[in-house]
């Protein structure tokens, strides 16, 4: 049987005080630990990928290949994320940008995924370089968003 809290009004006021008082001194302060692990989880993907790339015996054409999707990828996902907070926050953004930049997230990813599919590797070595794009793809929007976050509560303190 479930329990059930009841609060009086006066102690649902105060909850919802203690709440709002810190929403508005720090809206969209991502924490330390936040921040850091956005950062390291961005780091270990993409020095994992090239590291995977260095030691790869694949052709420098394609080593080169697997490299550029993966700047294309970043730069995607946070020209994506970008787009998605703009409209968020009202700040205009033209529905061209936006589409474009869903488009470009979307050819990066299919992109590798063909370029693994096609490749002569293992499969412990395709899934190696598609795990370590899509951490550093998400590490990216996430040190994206930290950034911006931090950015507007410095412009909003000063």
């Amino acid at each position: 049987m479930e329990q059930q809290t009841f609060l009086s009004s006066e102690e649902k006021t105060k909850k919802t005080k203690t709440v709002t008082n810190n929403q508005e001194r720090n809206p969209f302060k991502p924490t330390p630990a936040f921040i850091s692990a956005s950062w390291a989880a961005l780091a270990i993907g993409m020095i994992s990928y090239c590291i995977g790339l260095w030691k790869a015996t694949m052709e420098l054409n394609e080593k080169g290949y697997y490299f550029t999707i993966l700047l294309f990828g970043l730069f995607s996902v946070i020209s994506v994320q970008k787009a998605v907070r703009d409209k968020m926050e009202g700040i205009p953004v033209t529905e061209i940008y936006y589409g474009i930049s869903w488009f470009t997230t979307i050819a990066a990813i299919l992109l590798l995924v063909v370029g693994l599919w096609n490749a002569e590797l293992e499969l412990s070595e395709k899934g190696f370089y598609g795990m370590s794009f899509t951490l550093s793809l998400f590490a990216s929007v996430a040190v994206q968003k930290n950034t911006r976050d931090m950015h507007a509560l410095k412009n909003q303190n000063a």
